[in-house]
């Protein structure tokens, strides 16, 4: 008999994936994938219709598993991984969701957040999530919901409605709504879960008015979900791995030990640095997150998140229109004037670490008359970077070391040379681009075939990392300060409360 497949379905923020993967060694063999439309009803807001987030994920999974031979008989589990803090409310007798997903980048809750904030409950809320307060996690999305959508909080109150990230919604759906449950590193998004117990907190339930039967069962990362219905791929399959996308990266980057880094570059840009067994408070604005629970026991991380980073690329797109395929944005920016000193700040959707600023919006700055197309791509491409080396000093002064360390990279943007040169050339360290850039797939399709028993431990599989390319820096040093002195300017120019 052929080794297994194992089938991670990717739920992204612009598209849903699956991708198979033949066990132990995980080499992939096929892969299916659907744009995924945002709608942006208000300024500020951004959602999702949950049933496209559904049938997209049935649609590619079939898919990939045809493209794989068709035979489910060889599916040994599926893992799931998914966009996080986006937050789905259901009803348990239908299954059908009371509204649009509001998505991580909404940010209608920033009024709220900020009079929770002035009422001095921004310590207790770190102390217990590792988060901070913003409208970014799931909690204030979820009270928005129950005080808006009329009989909301009565039909949770009742046990009438259930609660759920990504991955809780299709785990819900794809078993026919038996299992209603979650991973602990989606748990730790919700600034509902308490990271040092990993349980939902009785006091975050109650600041947010959120009623604890509303809520999903938390599990391991590798286990049993539920085994979806037999409608779906023509066969019960279990359901063995999930993990939040930032998480499962980590995990496909095989960035198990402390002091390992990643930074993933999709429409956001998620930089975690492993800590160990234990939390590492930050005291620069950075997130403490559980990196993985396995076999009961946590593993944490720092995080740095980054709102907008392929979302700029888009922008210049779909907004701009002086791109035609993100593809183009390397040439283009390698072809700018040099000594155009201009600086693209995407804070399209506020700004996250370390500066959490959900007012702030975007702005360019240093342009000429000269200036045009190829400055304006040049800079987005740099913010990257930039902002890259905002979240790496964060945490460097939170976990100690004066040497950048060595970054591996994964996500769609890192496919660019020239963006990842000067990535190395701003950090002033290495950066490692692998051989299977498709690393938040690998990473669930490790967990489902751990959580099966048909890949080995940690250990035994972070032997099969592979590195395609490292980039190395290149830049004369006064260059690299001058320039970032230069994005310090502009970031502090729109912060809504300028330091």
């Amino acid at each position: 008999m052929p080794p297994a497949l194992i089938l991670a379905l990717d739920q992204g923020t612009t598209s849903t994936r699956t991708m198979a993967f033949r066990a132990p060694n995980l080499a992939p063999v096929a892969t299916a994938r659907r744009e995924l439309a945002q709608h942006f009803p208000a300024n500020g807001w951004v959602e999702h219709d949950p049933e496209d987030i559904f049938v997209d994920s049935v649609a590619t999974l079939r898919e990939a598993l045809a493209q794989a031979g068709g035979d489910v008989a060889q599916v040994a589990a599926i893992g799931i991984t998914n966009q996080r803090e986006t937050t789905i409310i259901w009803r348990r007798d239908t299954g059908r969701a009371i509204a649009p997903a509001i998505v991580w980048q909404d940010r209608r809750t920033a009024a709220a957040c900020a009079a929770l904030k002035a009422a001095g409950q921004e310590p207790l809320i770190t102390a217990r999530t590792g988060l901070l307060l913003d409208p970014y996690f799931s909690a204030s999305k979820i009270a928005w919901l129950l005080d808006t959508i009329v009989g909301a909080r009565a039909d949770a109150e009742a046990g009438k409605l259930a609660f759920g990230t990504v991955d809780s919604w299709l785990v819900w759906r794809l078993t026919g709504g038996r299992v209603h449950a979650t991973d602990a590193t989606n748990a730790s998004r919700t600034m509902l879960c308490n990271i040092a117990t990993g349980q939902w907190d009785p006091d975050m339930l109650r600041l947010f008015r959120v009623p604890a039967v509303l809520m999903p069962e938390i599990r391991d990362c590798a286990g049993a979900f539920g085994e979806t219905e037999a409608s779906i791929l023509g066969a019960p399959v279990p359901i063995m791995g999930v993990a939040g996308d930032q998480q499962a990266a980590m995990i496909g980057q095989a960035c198990f030990s402390p002091g390992m880094v990643k930074s993933t570059y999709g429409t956001g840009c998620f930089l975690l640095l492993h800590t160990g067994a234990t939390p590492v408070a930050s005291q620069n604005r950075m997130l403490t997150t559980i990196a993985s629970q396995l076999g009961g026991v946590r593993s944490y991380a720092l995080e740095g998140a980054i709102f907008v980073a392929g979302a700029a690329v888009q922008w210049l797109r779909d907004g701009l229109r002086i791109i035609k395929d993100a593809s183009e944005t390397g040439a283009l920016a390698a072809s700018a004037d040099p000594d155009q000193a201009v600086y693209l700040v995407p804070g399209f959707t506020g700004l996250g670490a370390p500066h959490w600023d959900a007012d702030a919006r975007g702005a360019i700055f240093g342009l000429t008359r000269n200036s045009g197309p190829a400055e304006i791509a040049r800079a987005a491409l740099e913010a990257v970077a930039y902002q890259t080396r905002d979240l790496v000093a964060a945490m460097q002064a939170d976990w100690g070391g004066t040497d950048a360390p060595v970054l591996r990279v994964d996500g769609g943007m890192v496919a660019s040379d020239w963006t990842m040169q000067f990535l190395s050339d701003m950090l002033a360290a290495p950066v490692d681009r692998p051989v299977v850039l498709e690393t938040t797939a690998l990473g669930a399709a490790y967990l489902a075939g751990l959580g099966q028993g048909v890949c080995p431990a940690p250990d035994e599989f972070a032997k099969n990392w592979a590195l395609q390319r490292r980039f190395v820096p290149a830049m004369d040093a006064s260059r690299r300060e001058t320039l970032y002195a230069g994005w310090q300017t502009a970031v502090r120019r729109t912060l809504s409360a300028p330091n």
